[in-house]
Formats: C-alpha cells, structure tokens, sequence
C-alpha cells in the first residue's frame, strides 16, 4: 500500500501578500508617492527653489565699492520706510476696495440669472459673458487703452459730435476706476462660471422643499441660492486679494500711453518690476516682493478668519 504525502496547502492569508510582491516586487502603497513625484519636482524646481534663492539675495545688498556684502533685513527696514512702495500698496488696496465688490456683483448676478433659467439662448450669454477672459490682458488692455484714447478713441468721436468735452478716462482722477473697467470686463466671466458651477451643485430637493413651502423665486435666491454660494464666494475673494495685490499688466502697458500719470511706482509690483529689470536693484527688488508676499498672506488670512467665524455652525 502506497502512501503520498502532500505538502500543506498555502493559507490565503500569506498568498495574499506573495501575490502583492509578485506585481513587480512594490507593496500597494509604494505607487502613491510615484505618481505624485513628477509634480513634487517640478514644485520643488520652479517654486520653492525660486523662492529659496529670491530670499538669498534679499539679504545682500551690492555696492560700487566693495562688491556684493551681507546686509541681513536692511533691505527690508528700508523697504519698510519706502513712501513709493506704501503709495503703491495703498492704491492697490483702493483699487481692491472699488473694483472687487463692482466685479463679485455683477459676477454674481449674471450666475443667478443664467441659473434660473429664464434666459433665451442661455448658453450663447454665458459664452459671450465668459471669452473676455480668453482674451490676454495685454490685448485687453491695448484694446481699451485705444476706446479711452482722448483724441482718435470712439469715445471722444462721439463726445466730440454730440459737442461735449471729451470724457478724461487716462488722467490722474480717472486711472484707477479705469484700470477697474479694464480688470471687470476681463474676470467678470471667469468669477461668473465659478458661482455658476456653484449653483449647478445645490441639490433639486431644497427646489422642491421651497416650491412646496410657497417660496417664490427671490426667496430661493435668497435663502437657498447664496447661502450655498458662500464657499464659492469666499474663493472668488479670496482669488481677488492675490490678483489685485498683483496688479501689472494693465498699469504697465498703460504707462506707454500716459507715462506722466502712471509712473514706474503706481503699483507694487510695477515697482518691484522696475527695481529689478529698470534700475538694477536685484536685492532690494527680492525684499520689496516678499514684503508684498506678505501684505497679500496676512490680508488673505484676515479675511478667511473673518468669513469662518461668520459661517454658521
């Protein structure tokens, strides 16, 4: 009589994982930080590392006499004290006051009437709202820097036939609402869509809860529509903060136009341009842009602290 003996069979417990060593010799949470290093390169390389060296150079200060020296935050003491740098923060802080809430609004506006679907050819509107923002804000500004244009613009053409005085958009009193015109006609869509998608999530049993309640239309807006727009709001100041602080390209490119009312200085980020590229102050440019850096993450954190603490629990 023959015997044969078999060897004891593999629990599924410990195949499992010489199964998951077998697919190419990686564990199941090795493939997480592959996916994510091409991105964390690319961070490292063109954020950080700008950064890093922009902070470096902060710190010295390069002299006629005796080269590049160590100056520590002397840079930043004089940026401090700088009057053209604070005029600077202060207009863009104006500028941020008057055109923000102008540009939310009508943002806001048109979201709530293409969501409530009134509209005719609503898809046509929101498109024809939204291309503004396709187009670069360097055409956008050339394009309005011609309509402002006090002698061959429509504007005075038509001011000029009618026998009124032609308006002043591109003097000292006027620039900054028209610098304001210039960045609402370009982010009204953009601020638009990203209310609208908002809108787009509220779910359809909060519609019909309402309808039932006899809620009519400017009570659901009311009531419905902005509560459930208040994190999308927050975003879109939020964004507004970063892009106003920044504001370049329209100033400078209108500074071609009417160099004696826009200077090199109107805003702080033509004026850390000007240091850098213009007037060859490297060091002194770096300090002025992490100051700027700086104005935009504590006013940014202001006003997220203030809009949590106003959110209802």
């Amino acid at each position: 009589m023959s015997t044969t003996s078999t060897a004891p069979a593999a629990s599924p417990a410990s195949a499992a994982p010489a199964r998951r060593r077998s697919r190419g010799g990686l564990r199941p949470g090795a493939a997480g930080p592959l996916f994510i290093a091409p991105f964390m390169v690319l961070f490292l390389l063109l954020f950080l590392a700008p950064l890093g060296y922009a902070a470096y150079l902060s710190l010295f200060e390069e002299k006629l006499i005796g080269g590049t020296s160590f100056v520590g935050l002397q840079n930043y003491v004089t940026a401090v004290q700088d009057p053209e740098l604070r005029e600077g923060v202060v207009r863009v802080a104006t500028f941020f006051v008057i055109q923000v809430p102008v540009m939310l609004l009508l943002a806001l506006l048109f979201a709530l009437a293409l969501d409530s679907g009134l509209l005719r050819l609503a898809r046509v509107i929101r498109l024809g709202i939204f291309v503004p923002y396709a187009v670069p804000s360097v055409v956008a500004t050339l394009m309005w820097g011609y309509l402002y244009g006090p002698d061959f613009g429509p504007f005075a053409q038509l001011s000029d036939k009618l026998g009124l005085p032609a308006p002043h958009f591109l003097t000292d009193s006027w620039m900054l609402g028209s610098l304001a015109n210039i960045v609402t006609w370009e982010f009204v869509g953009y601020n638009m869509i990203i209310l609208y998608a908002a809108l787009r999530t509220i779910p359809s049993d909060l519609y019909e809860a309402a309808a039932l309640d006899g809620a009519g239309a400017w009570r659901v807006a009311w009531s419905i529509k902005l509560p459930a727009l208040r994190p999308a709001l927050t975003l879109t100041v939020l964004f507004s903060v970063i892009g106003s602080f920044q504001l370049f390209n329209e100033p400078n490119l209108l500074m071609k136009i009417v160099p004696d009312v826009i200077d090199s200085s109107y805003t702080a980020n033509l004026y850390a341009y000007t240091l850098a590229f213009t007037s060859q102050q490297i060091n002194y440019a770096a300090a002025v842009s992490f100051l700027l850096g700086l104005v935009i993450v504590i006013i940014s954190y202001a006003f997220l602290l203030t809009a949590n603490r106003r959110r209802p629990a």
